[in-house]
């Protein structure tokens, strides 16, 4: 039954661009592959995640307070090179299972964000263990059903996926009370870091292909540039609030940091939806020309 519950996760996962309904319906969710222990083959589990600034994500072997470390973990230290599906890209990470004060403090910033973490502990005589997932280093691939998407889908798969991350973000700004937990602030930092690495994507490598071959669309350019630049600020004011000293104890800070959230995702979803407008048509034209993706 278990097995038929996962793949039923996995399809929806893939065929969806990682939205799911359901028990995973609104969490952050990855589809983790690893090398099975003993048979060698492998193995794909859908699991929670958090955030870790951009450079690693973070799964809790809880088996849902079972007595027993799931297979899934039981692989990954026979194998530590793993595969990870976040809805839009397949990437090859390393995995490493955190020890010590490292581990726990890590734990309870889970704890904080989602007290089911410590129900689980609580279950079980196992200290659940903690695993981050490091990406290897290479060219992004598109985990889509169809297999790789079109220049246009592909820009549409990003954005969504940031849609998304800003949605759940400002849902756990406004559902914290007054002031913002440990692994909130990492979120928020994450997702940051992330706009900014694709806008620079974009700026360097997208947009001058696409300008270099249709030069009709020099004022479209400009204007998407000039759009970076106030979504860089908007960030860059997120970031000073978020990581303000004393932010998580500050009885103003939550309702700060959702007004700054709520400016930010305004302003993107009027930048994504006209960059989505202009350049879709053109990205998924026949002549179209390849650009950097991601």
């Amino acid at each position: 039954m278990a097995h038929d519950f996962n793949q039923q996760v996995i399809d929806e996962f893939r065929a969806n661009g990682g939205r799911v309904g359901g028990y995973f319906e609104g969490a952050r969710l990855i589809l983790l592959t690893t090398t099975g222990a003993r048979s060698g083959a492998a193995h794909t589990t859908p699991l929670g995640y958090l955030p870790d600034g951009g450079e690693r994500i973070l799964v809790i072997g809880s088996a849902g307070g079972g007595p027993k470390h799931p297979a899934w973990f039981h692989n990954l230290v026979a194998d530590p090179r793993v595969t990870v599906e976040d809805g839009v890209f397949v990437y090859d990470a390393t995995a490493t299972v955190l020890v010590g004060d490292e581990r726990d403090r890590v734990f309870a910033r889970a704890v904080e964000a989602d007290h089911g973490w410590a129900d689980y502990q609580a279950q079980t005589g196992r200290v659940l263990p903690v695993v981050a997932l490091r990406q290897v280093p290479g060219p992004p691939r598109f985990g889509t059903a169809d297999g790789q998407p079109s220049w246009g889908t592909a820009l549409r798969l990003v954005h969504d996926a940031f849609r998304r991350e800003l949605a759940l973000i400002r849902a756990e700004v406004a559902g914290s009370g007054a002031g913002l937990g440990a692994q909130l602030r990492v979120n928020c930092l994450t997702v940051c870091q992330g706009l900014g690495l694709h806008h620079v994507g974009e700026d360097t490598a997208m947009f001058p292909a696409l300008a270099e071959h249709h030069p009709a669309l020099a004022p479209t350019m400009a204007r998407l540039r000039r759009e970076h630049e106030t979504i860089a600020a908007l960030v860059e004011d997120l970031r000073q609030v978020v990581s303000a000293d004393g932010v998580s104890a500050d009885g103003v800070a939550a309702p700060v940091v959702l007004a700054e959230v709520d400016r930010l995702v305004d302003e993107l979803e009027r930048h994504l939806a006209y960059e989505e407008e202009q350049l879709i048509p053109i990205l998924d034209a026949p002549a179209a020309v390849p650009a950097e993706r991601g």
